[in-house]
């Protein structure tokens, strides 16, 4: 029998469908792929082990009485930002210890209802402060990928790097993930994975711990374009308890999967050939556009002119939101509790022993812009700037342009603990600076695999669409995927 790990989420489908093998069998498999590797990895903070093989007992159950939901039997890994009910949900924060809650999101009810398993809850940066997986509570989740003759461990992006080092060493067959502001599409360009950032308000944010409301977005991580569209057809939904949440219909995204792109328009925005970007990022970008007009689409340039503002304005309205969304962890009602001599102590204690430095940073940036005397100088000048990236696309779309092609991350994967990135937070700010312009605008954006860089490590590129337009993104994506192949890292975990 094929290793039933290696099968993607379609694969398994058909083959449970037809009674190859048992959703026990593979979860099983799974679970056993979790046990061996996670030590090295250290995807998973928490395996459910028990819920799992109960789950995967009931989708026996309905494959057999053919009931089966659209994920039946799929094992899945739930970041650890995603309320499960009962189960370790601490967003990889000290501050929340012992924390179980007694709901469930949206996100992972919809993927229950449709029938997936549930492995655990996977790594991620705290409250997905970060670019690296380096600031959760329990340590680095690490890259399944070295560089060539290297065995030095690697960080798999963030803040969903758990997310993403469990796809694509195997350890799920599909992940949950969410996204501020490129913390989707950038661990999946580090990882050779794909990820979905959907449009704001496509997916609900409801049971899921709150970075910056207006910024924060679900999505999937997958091995491929089509599994990355299966699992988005679930999670989606309208949710009356999300203000936030878009009525529309969710349309079944794996039927646009091989549609031609003939007649589509692809926009190369200038300003994202930004000064010192490496060759191999250039190289592959302009193989993208190739690959592009192979298929038929039409490339054309574009200005996007506000795109230098955007990462100065989001690390204002991030943090000011953030440290707005944090102020409820103060040790009074769930997580830690450090006592002091009053409760204002008791609340200073357990905050600063609960939160890690890099939400303490966030923290206190947000709380200085929102002050009296800056709120106008920094946090509204911000939301103006945003007003302005927005207006950008929209022009762009308005002239006829129906998706953006551009670069995810300025390099490819880098060690963990790199001292020059360590010491300098801005470094690692700049990141985000190709990913956060989408989550400003609140449009949908697409990782997708492009090749090796010279050390053997992955790139991806980026697809950029209209709103709730995805379907353009995965069919385009999915050019971009025939042309450049599969990749996946070699075992050495």
């Amino acid at each position: 029998m094929t290793d039933l790990t290696s099968l993607t989420i379609a694969e398994a489908r058909d083959k449970l469908k037809a009674k190859d093998f048992t959703a026990v069998e593979l979860t099983e498999a799974y679970l056993s792929a979790v046990d061996a590797a996670n030590e090295a990895l250290n995807t998973y903070v928490t395996v459910t082990p028990e819920k799992a093989r109960e789950m995967a007992k009931a989708s026996d159950e309905k494959l057999a009485a053919g009931n089966a939901g659209a994920l039946e039997g799929i094992p899945l890994g739930v970041k650890d930002l995603f309320a499960v009910r009962d189960i370790h949900t601490q967003a990889c924060s000290h501050v929340l210890d012992g924390f179980k809650p007694k709901y469930e999101s949206t996100v992972t009810q919809n993927l229950w209802d449709a029938g997936a398993v549930m492995l655990g809850k996977l790594n991620m940066d705290e409250f997905a402060m970060g670019s690296s997986n380096e600031s959760s509570y329990y340590g680095p989740a690490i890259n399944p990928w070295r560089a060539n003759g290297s065995d030095k461990n690697l960080v798999p992006g963030g803040s969903s790097g758990g997310s993403a080092a469990a796809v694509a060493a195997h350890l799920c067959a599909g992940a949950t993930a969410t996204d501020t502001g490129g913390s989707i599409r950038q661990p999946a360009a580090f990882t050779g994975t794909v990820g979905i950032k959907p449009t704001y308000g496509r997916v609900s944010r409801w049971g899921i711990v709150a970075y910056a409301s207006s910024l924060d977005q679900a999505g999937p991580i997958a091995r491929d374009v089509r599994d990355a569209a299966i699992l988005l057809k679930s999670m989606a939904s309208v949710d009356a308890k999300d203000t936030t949440s878009v009525d529309l219909p969710v349309p079944d995204y794996e039927k646009a999967i091989g549609q031609s792109l003939k007649g589509l328009r692809i926009g190369i925005p200038k300003e994202y050939r930004v000064e010192g970007m490496p060759e191999e990022i250039e190289k592959l970008w302009a193989q993208g556009v190739a690959w592009l007009k192979d298929a038929g689409a039409e490339v054309v340039d574009i200005s996007l002119p506000h795109t230098k503002y955007a990462l100065p304005a989001y690390y204002i309205v991030a943090p000011a939101e953030a440290s707005s969304n944090l102020a409820r962890y103060d040790g009074v009602r769930y997580g830690l509790r450090v006592d002091g001599k009053d409760i204002a102590d008791m609340y200073e204690k357990s905050r600063a022993a609960g939160f890690g430095s890099e939400v303490k940073r966030r923290i206190m940036v947000g709380t200085y812009v929102l002050s009296a005397g800056y709120y106008d100088a920094y946090y509204l000048k911000a939301q103006k700037v945003r007003t302005l990236i927005k207006r950008d696309f929209e022009t762009v779309f308005h002239e006829g342009v129906d998706a953006v092609l551009a670069p995810i991350t300025p390099s490819s994967a880098f060690e963990i603990g790199d001292k020059e990135l360590a010491a300098d937070p801005v470094k690692m700010y700049l990141q985000d600076v190709f990913t956060i312009t989408v989550n400003m605008a609140g449009l949908p954006a697409m990782s997708v695999p492009a090749g090796l860089d010279g050390k053997g490590l992955p790139l991806g590129l980026q697809l950029i669409g209209k709103p709730f337009e995805e379907e353009t993104l995965f069919k385009t994506a999915y050019a971009i995927e025939q042309a450049a192949g599969k990749f996946t890292p070699a075992k050495w975990w």
